[in-house]
């Protein structure tokens, strides 16, 4: 491919570009923000040795700009493309401290803090079908480019032009404006190749850092906020312009004749996901996730003329809270922050605080919102204090399904999880979004399809976790798995999931609930896996599910890495597959429970455990848990592991010969039918002598079956529509001695489709 010559772009002209781009983007705004004109009335000055009436606290300027585009253009030779991709971010943000200017004239002066960030890349991916010897055989040949500068930059106590005007209706306006300041600048070009006739080697060319200038902001509120008549000393408030990309704000909380010490301003600040130590403002909209860190920032203002220390005091506070408003408030653990404020300036205090559980409160109740306090106290006694709301939304549930099923199992659960705490407490059914994470466990039911194996599926989970996310912004996850759902999750736990960052000490899943996990395997997965072999079919989903492979299983996948498992299982039925045990249809209750102690027993058939009372009365009290809670990794319990060895190969599609646990199920019959719509058949079924008898079948909840003895005599229904009807592995159980000869089963399809079904037989239960 012949590298075009436009594509040689020096880093210092990519520079200028952008240096050119940025001056457009803020010609418009001088330098400093003007003073309001006419209309407005300047402060009074009060009598001599009174307040002045000057206007002190805090005024924040915040402007976010972005472009992002993204350009397909056919090359001249019509035989490929070129791919323009152009990203730029801007992020500009100052803390003013507003003072009273130092004739005491009534008049302010600000010390703006500022963090300036300017991003910027341009890539072309080239793309071209090519002859290396004169159109004999043809090559695509590719070429990437880019193109990357940044300029950052940071000041603290540069002076800036505030102003406060209030008019004689009351109406009042907010300027603020910043001046320039230094930053550095630097940039990077690469240019790679590959399929070329000659091979070309790609180049990387850096800039280093080179001081720069940063232009200053302004902005001036609209003057359509009005002054409190309660409160006339006191303006607080936000301003918000906006236009093609971009966003710039002005918040505001200002005091005439306040105390010389006291809090202008309280902040929250979490971290943006994947990236620890990234810390961004929480907006009262977004709010955070439970689990979160957050950073709690109270701004104390001195305008006295000489050194304060303070201290501050975070607290949860319930005044107002419908439910516990005659509650005292509680301090956050290490909530006391010592502070030292030189004369005439500001200070951020913070505190880290763990949001695990506030979005519950400790009895389950959805908790909505969280009121945060600071508390301001010199010489020990209070001075200042002030108070704001943030919203704690529970932690993304990522939901797993089983065996022959797909994520609109869950379908239901957004609005379960919306009517039990709001709609922040979101549902991540996985292959939802199929470009994010797609499990295959077989398709539809009794599909022969290929399946994933448990660690290929482990994998689309793993992806959709990430997805979960970063699309909430949570650090930790929960996880509901159903049936094998459950095998798949404790895979990823056990050999995929790594801590979030090596900062972070707890599990990226925070809890594991599995609903009808068959962690010792299914019985009847052992007989129809028999039955589906006699037929010359491999159901790989079935397969999967048999004792011998799950046993299998168990010796590698131990690590819970911190993990909180619950099990709950389903006890209906008393017999299954040639065996007397409660269980749910498909998992015994012993295969279910297996070495999770934190579990439970429901009376619902396995395709079931999925609904709503099971999700009221198991699940959510496991993840509804409040400040109280324990949120703490679980303990490795050692006596879990009795018996069972670790082993590092992964567990996929299959073991080795030696590893695999010989299953013993022989099925002396097996066949398989087609019903046409609201037609019957009869098969006949082989019967040997034996102490009882029983069949299994699988089927579709449409199709009613009857068992009949030799003699004629009906000995066992299982008919369409009742709750067994809908058990993936149907059974029907004659507890009494049985003699050679040939018994009947009757099938008949009530439906208005074509359904298959696949019968098998055992005998000498419990033997």
């Amino acid at each position: 491919m012949r590298e075009n010559t436009n594509r040689k772009r020096s880093i210092g002209r990519r520079i200028i570009c952008v240096m050119f781009f940025t001056s457009l983007v803020f010609a418009h705004l001088p330098l400093f923000a003007q003073a309001p004109k006419s209309g407005q009335v300047a402060a009074k000055k009060r009598a001599a040795g009174k307040c002045s009436g000057a206007w002190t606290g805090n005024i924040t300027y915040t402007r976010t700009q972005s472009m992002n585009e993204t350009k397909t253009t056919q090359r001249v030779s019509n035989r490929g493309k070129d791919t323009r991709t152009m990203e730029m971010r801007y992020n500009y943000k100052a803390s003013v401290a507003v003072l009273e200017s130092p004739e005491r004239d009534g008049t302010n002066i600000g010390k703006a803090n500022i963090d300036h960030s300017f991003v910027s890349s341009d890539k072309t991916e080239a793309r071209e079908e090519n002859s290396c010897d004169q159109g004999k055989t043809w090559r695509v040949m590719f070429g990437e480019f880019e193109s990357k500068s940044e300029v950052r930059g940071q000041a603290s106590g540069v002076e800036a032009n505030v102003s406060v005007g209030v008019n004689g209706d009351g109406t009042y306006s907010v300027s603020v404006g910043i001046p320039q300041i230094q930053g550095m600048l630097k940039g990077e070009e690469k240019a790679s190749f590959s399929g070329q006739c000659k091979p070309k080697e790609g180049k990387t060319q850096t800039m280093p850092s080179t001081p720069t200038t940063i232009e200053g902001n302004s902005l001036t509120s609209d003057g359509r906020d009005r002054v409190d008549p309660q409160d006339p000393n006191q303006l607080s408030g936000s301003y918000t312009s906006s236009g093609p990309g971009f966003t710039e704000t002005i918040t505001w909380n200002l005091k005439k004749c306040g105390a010389p010490l006291r809090i202008t301003d309280l902040q929250f600040e979490d971290m943006k996901f994947p990236n620890w130590n990234d810390w961004r403002a929480i907006t009262e909209q977004r709010g955070t996730v439970d689990g979160n860190l957050v950073k709690i920032k109270a701004k104390v203002l001195n305008e006295s003329g000489e050194t304060k220390y303070a201290n501050v005091r975070f607290k949860e506070t319930y005044k107002g809270d419908k439910w516990d408003g005659a509650r005292p408030d509680a301090e956050f653990r290490d909530a006391e922050v010592g502070v030292r404020v030189d004369a005439n300036s500001e200070q951020t205090v913070e505190l880290l605080w763990d949001s695990s559980g506030y979005s519950w409160f400790d009895d389950g109740r959805p908790r909505l919102l969280q009121r945060v306090k600071a508390e301001l106290e010199e010489n020990n006694k209070k001075i200042d204090e002030m108070t704001k709301n943030l919203k704690v939304a529970p932690k993304p549930l990522v939901l797993v399904h089983g065996l022959w099923s797909s994520w609109r199992a869950w379908e239901s659960w957004q609005n379960i999880l919306t009517t039990s705490h709001s709609y922040d407490w979101k549902a991540y059914p996985v292959g939802e979004k199929p470009d994010k994470g797609l499990m295959n466990t077989g398709g539809s039911f009794l599909s022969t399809q290929p399946t994933n194996s448990i660690g290929q599926n482990a994998d689309e989970l793993g992806k959709y976790i990430k997805y979960a996310q970063e699309d909430r912004n949570a650090w930790h996850v929960d996880l509901v798995a159903h049936s094998m759902g459950g095998l798949i999750s404790r895979y990823h736990i056990a050999q995929q999931m790594v801590p979030n960052t090596p900062e972070d000490p707890r599990p990226k899943v925070s809890h594991l609930i599995m609903l009808g996990t068959p962690n010792l395997g299914s019985p009847c997965a052992d007989v129809m896996n028999v039955a589906f072999e006699m037929l010359g079919e491999n159901v790989e989903a079935v397969r999967q599910l048999r004792q011998d492979q799950v046993a299998n299983f168990n010796r590698v996948n131990i690590a819970r890495k911190g993990v909180k498992f619950s099990a709950l299982a389903g006890n209906p039925l008393p017999t299954m597959c040639k065996e007397v045990v409660w269980n749910d249809g498909v998992v015994p209750v012993a295969s279910a429970k297996w070495k999770i102690k934190d579990n439970a027993e429901s009376k619902s058939l396995h395709t079931d455990l999925t609904g709503t009372s099971d999700f009221s009365s198991f699940v959510k009290p496991r993840l509804a848990i409040g400040p109280k809670g324990d949120h703490m990794p679980e303990a490795p319990d050692a006596s879990q592991y009795t018996g069972i060895y670790t082993h590092s190969r992964n567990y996929g599609a299959s073991f080795a010969a030696d590893e695999i646990v010989p299953a013993t199920v022989t099925a002396p019959f097996a066949k398989s039918v087609t019903l046409d719509a609201k037609r019957s058949i009869e098969i006949d079924v082989p019967v040997e002598s034996a102490a009882n008898f029983g069949v299994t079948f699988m089927a579709d909840p449409k199709i009613s079956v009857t068992l009949i003895d030799a003699s004629g005599a009906i000995v066992g229904k299982n008919l369409a529509g009742s709750p067994e009807s809908r058990g993936w592995f149907r059974s029907m159980y004659f507890d009494k001695p049985v003699t050679a000869g040939v018994w009947k089963l009757r099938l008949e399809n009530t439906g208005d489709l074509e359904y298959r079904a696949v019968v098998t037989s055992w005998a000498n239960m419990g033997r």
